[in-house]
């Protein structure tokens, strides 16, 4: 007797019911998924039409810039991160960052806001990184060009 009061339900008590679908709902979803994918399409096409448009900020890297993606790569590469360069014996991260600064191997995204609250995404491999630090000497040690 205690076996015909028992409902075996063979599933989780917690597991939702699948709702029924009715005939015409199902070619309704598929429509809708097909429509999904054009949006996706779309989208694609709209991203690289905003990139191919002109930019309104300068090719070249800023010195604050560069300084933080060279201390966010040297951080990251001295919690060891992979390298995107061949190493020549160097062991400190932040002359590891500045030969992939130099060979454009960061994979970073510098992003500048504009005044009108609209933004620019640049890729380190497309700005101009002049090697400042070359070009600099110090007037208190007396070098000079000749």
């Amino acid at each position: 007797m205690a076996d015909e009061e028992y409902e075996a339900d063979m599933g989780y008590e917690d597991e939702p019911v699948e709702p029924e679908i009715e005939e015409g709902a199902e070619e309704e979803l598929e429509n809708n998924n097909e429509d999904a994918t054009d949006d996706v399409i779309e989208g694609e096409e709209k991203e690289q039409e905003k990139t191919e448009r002109t930019r309104k900020t300068s090719k070249y890297m800023t010195k604050y810039e560069r300084a933080r993606i060279l201390g966010t790569r040297a951080l990251q590469i001295s919690m060891n991160a992979p390298v995107m360069v061949e190493l020549e014996g160097e062991t400190d991260p932040l002359e590891i960052a500045m030969k992939e600064l130099r060979a454009r191997k960061i994979p970073f995204t510098i992003r500048r806001y504009l005044p009108d609250g609209s933004y620019e995404d640049w890729g380190v491999d497309e700005l101009i990184v002049e090697d400042s630090w070359k070009r600099q000497t110090p007037s208190f040690l007396g070098i000079g060009f000749q």
